[in-house]
């Protein structure tokens, strides 16, 4: 089968590799469809190995080269000995957090943070391919007739659901969003959802903060343009907001997060970083401003995901700025990405 398989850094070919062999116990073969190009994705072509092993994996035994993707939809082919969850036939949009089951956070529920975490695409074969085989449990399975384009932006609108479900209610308060990308666009529309009375979008790209508009900000910030914490004082009668996530990763945009919110406030750390910030905790000490760290979702989040599409409340098709073939993934994939990221906010692929 056809596959984009990640080397090294700027290292990212297409090959012919062998199909994913009949599913083990508790896991299940899928014909992708459609698989989104993640910014974790993006990361690794430009700067990795960051999350991929270059030695093998304490829980799957995997490492480098392997199949990037992990945002996507498919068709359930074969399913391994003891699954009964999910059947041949089903359309389904899979978790990416292959976790243990056996440590504390497993036990508790919170997998997203396994102590052997492991991403799907990342430190597993990924679904950059025809074929993927992942763990059943991992496998939301769809309404008939669910759009599997749609789909493929479950995983990264799950991220932003589970920030604004961390952030607990929002009924008539306000919000402040820094980054406009999918991460931050989905995040938007589930706080909307949520009952945020205001949300304000931080972003300086044109076409990111159209975007913007159109999943229902209700003031959008350009850094580039005024004072955002000023601005921001100026919106919530000089309190600052009740809650803010910060959806970039950026070393300058991480403590603005916390600044930005009133005391008592809440901040939400959602994007990956890079690099570390510097930060007096005074500010938390002083203010009773609490922070809270989130990363990826569980399978209940992509529940709540796809009710919220279904609804209309979130909405993919904005999001999607580019369909393209596996064949066209590096040049009107990621290096398109690279070029043009203020005018790109997901890129789908289709292995067919």
């Amino acid at each position: 089968m056809k596959a984009a398989k990640w080397y090294a850094k700027k290292d990212l070919r297409i090959e012919n590799v062998p199909e994913p062999s009949a599913p083990k116990a508790g896991e299940v073969k899928i014909k992708v469809a459609w698989c989104g190009i993640c910014g974790s994705d993006l990361h690794e072509y430009l700067a990795g190995p960051i999350f991929i092993p270059t030695e093998p994996h304490p829980l799957t035994g995997a490492k480098a080269p392997l199949i990037l993707g992990h945002e996507f939809t498919g068709t359930v082919v074969e399913i391994g000995p003891g699954v009964n969850t999910v059947k041949v036939g089903d359309l389904v949009a899979p978790d990416a957090c292959q976790h243990c089951g056996e440590c504390y956070s497993c036990r508790i529920g919170r997998y997203n943070v396994c102590e052997k975490l492991a991403f799907t695409g990342l430190m597993a074969d990924g679904a950059f391919a025809e074929y993927v085989n992942v763990p059943a449990q991992l496998c939301y399975v769809l309404p008939p007739n669910f759009d599997p384009q749609a789909g493929s932006l479950i995983e990264p609108l799950a991220t932003g659901f589970k920030a604004v479900r961390l952030a607990g209610s929002m009924m008539g308060e306000t919000a402040v969003i820094f980054g406009g990308g999918t991460i931050g666009l989905g995040t938007l529309m589930c706080a909307k959802a949520s009952g945020a009375a205001q949300v304000i979008v931080v972003e300086m790209s044109a076409a990111r903060k159209k975007l913007a508009k159109e999943c229902g900000a209700d003031v959008i910030l350009d850094p580039k343009e005024c004072d955002v914490i000023a601005e921001i004082k100026k919106l919530t009668n000089g309190s600052g907001a009740d809650v803010s996530f910060e959806c970039i990763g950026n070393k300058h945009t991480g403590p603005l997060a916390i600044e930005a919110i009133r005391n008592c406030g809440r901040a939400v750390i959602v994007g990956i970083f890079e690099e570390p910030s510097s930060f007096n905790f005074f500010s938390l000490s002083a203010t009773d401003k609490v922070v809270i760290g989130t990363l990826a979702y569980t399978i209940d989040d992509f529940a709540g995901v796809a009710k919220l599409l279904a609804s209309g409340q979130l909405k993919a098709e904005p999001l999607i700025t580019g369909r393209i073939k596996l064949d066209d993934i590096v040049e009107k994939g990621f290096e398109e990405l690279v070029n043009n990221k203020d005018a790109n906010i997901k890129i789908i692929v289709s292995p067919n």
